[in-house]
């Protein structure tokens, strides 16, 4: 017997499936990697300074690499990020008890070619926040670092989804 969520999940399928509806890194017919999954496996990632910075390139890495294909380089993609804060959690006293992390990243993807061709660019941006324990400066920086990471996941993938489509509609439009 189909519970409630079964059968919302089948009507939601079979809607999908009749607007063209494919999956971003569908494989091919073949059960070979998709277009998305070739590409991406493809790009070399540029060095992206400071700390937040490695964090970032280190998620975009994981990425491209997760679906083990392997891949000559044939495009290299420059980030730019950035990191500001803010305090939201305002004390009677001034102190902030709470500070928001804002991530912004404007990437540039160029070909492997003598000219450097640039193909697409885009723009991530994701908001984080955490608490801030009184005078508990070790916890304070042990947060950052986990905020900052959860920034640079989720910065990495808005960058690989930006990138998966891009190459989807680029293989669409040059085969037909």
């Amino acid at each position: 017997m189909l519970n409630r969520r079964g059968i919302l999940g089948l009507a939601a399928a079979s809607l999908l499936s009749g607007c063209g509806f494919q999956p971003l890194y569908m494989p091919t017919a073949s059960g070979k990697a998709g277009v998305a999954q070739r590409e991406l496996a493809a790009i070399s990632v540029g060095v992206i300074h400071e700390r937040a910075g490695q964090l970032l390139r280190q998620a975009l890495q994981e990425r491209f690499e997760a679906s083990g294909v392997t891949a000559p380089r044939a495009y290299e993609l420059t980030v730019t990020y950035g990191i500001s804060g803010e305090g939201i959690g305002i004390q009677p006293d001034t102190s902030i008890s709470r500070i928001r992390l804002i991530g912004e990243a404007n990437w540039s993807l160029t070909a492997d070619d003598p000219l450097h061709s640039r193909l697409v660019h885009g723009r991530a941006k994701a908001v984080d926040d955490f608490d801030i324990l009184n005078q508990q400066l070790f916890g304070a920086d042990l947060s950052t670092g986990v905020a900052q990471q959860r920034l640079a996941d989720a910065l990495a993938e808005q960058i690989t989804i930006q990138l998966s489509v891009w190459f989807r509609q680029h293989a669409a439009a040059t085969s037909g």
